[in-house]
């Protein structure tokens, strides 16, 4: 089995894996307040067939690991998961996106099972305004889970914070401050077009005014060049004149970064995603229940290969490219 590589020489070594489509946030730009039609348990993959799926694609160069949901902690068992993946040979990278509310009592036991590197959605510093995005009230809660965190050793912890015009822009200032007083990695995130499209294009905000709006308020930002201090992926990552935190900006809506792209997405459902914005997928749950070999699924990785665009074509923008719900394909 030859390297996970795609037509246009992109080689794929990271892969997102949702456990879950389920989350305990309704988070607006993510899923109505209702919630949604959640995917049955038993089309859900089972963590050994997930196991599988990863196994096979680590011998063939993968080597990064995202766990994502939904909310991957609501699932029960992530933990012996995590373990399990920890263990598999080739996986040099194991990470976790969380919304941080089950992070206080678990913090310390995923970090026993191997984890270490934590990123934490959080899209204001200001209760209310939390309360508001997330439509709960509980910002206590995740910030007494990201202290956890830093105490048990995650390093670095990396916040995502995605930015609305009119809901949360007037805290980047706030954001920014935070990197100075903390080690963690903040990073801004571009709205996508996901989910209610009115809603979209009332709050985008194009990022090139919030670097601007940065530096004009704090000075010129120090770029840091090669690895980006943690393999940081899309991110151009930054940091203040002493701070011991990073800034950092993701802006896959006004500037792509395909001609890099190393990822694919595994939905909870058994789907492999080749890229975020296309709706193109290859299915694995069909081939693993109907007891496929190793060289049947390295068969269907090759059929994603195959399917990866070269480019989003977000720069064709309209309404028909938006996402699909983000909490159902893994962010």
């Amino acid at each position: 089995m030859g390297a996970l590589v795609d037509p246009y020489q992109r080689s794929i070594t990271y892969m997102r894996v949702s456990v879950t489509d389920r989350c305990n946030l309704r988070c607006v730009y993510c899923m109505p307040e209702e919630g949604l039609n959640w995917t049955p348990t038993d089309e859900i993959l089972s963590y050994d067939e997930l196991l599988r799926i990863i196994r096979v694609a680590a011998k063939r160069g993968l080597q990064k690991v995202r766990i994502t949901g939904g909310e991957p902690l609501v699932r029960k068992g992530v933990i012996g998961f995590i373990d399990q993946m920890n263990q598999i040979p080739g996986i040099e990278e194991l990470a976790l996106t969380t919304n941080a509310v089950f992070l206080k009592q678990m913090a310390g036991d995923l970090y026993k099972a191997g984890l270490r590197r934590i990123n934490i959605s959080l899209d204001s510093l200001n209760p209310k305004t939390f309360a508001e995005v997330v439509r709960r009230d509980i910002f206590d809660m995740v910030w007494e889970g990201i202290e956890e965190a830093e105490r048990v050793g995650f390093k670095p912890l990396k916040i995502n914070v995605v930015l609305q015009q009119g809901v949360n822009d007037h805290e980047v200032a706030d954001f920014v401050n935070l990197t100075r007083r903390k080690p963690y990695h903040v990073r801004f995130i571009e709205y996508m077009p996901c989910a209610n499209w009115d809603t979209w294009v009332k709050t985008y905000k194009p990022f090139q005014a919030v670097v601007d709006e940065v530096e004009d308020k704090f000075g010129e930002l120090i770029p840091l060049n090669g690895a980006n201090e943690g393999n940081s992926g899309p991110a151009e990552n930054f940091r203040l004149p002493g701070a011991p935190g990073v800034v950092g900006f993701i802006h896959a809506v006004s500037h792509d970064f395909c001609d890099t792209c190393n990822r694919v997405r595994l939905t909870a459902d058994g789907q492999i995603r080749p890229c975020l914005f296309s709706e193109i997928a290859v299915d694995f749950r069909d081939a693993l229940r109907n007891d496929c070999s190793d060289e049947e699924i390295a068969g269907l990785l090759d059929q994603v290969l195959f399917v990866k665009p070269e480019y989003h074509e977000l720069d064709m923008i309209a309404e028909q490219k938006k996402l699909t719900n983000m909490v159902s394909i893994g962010g």
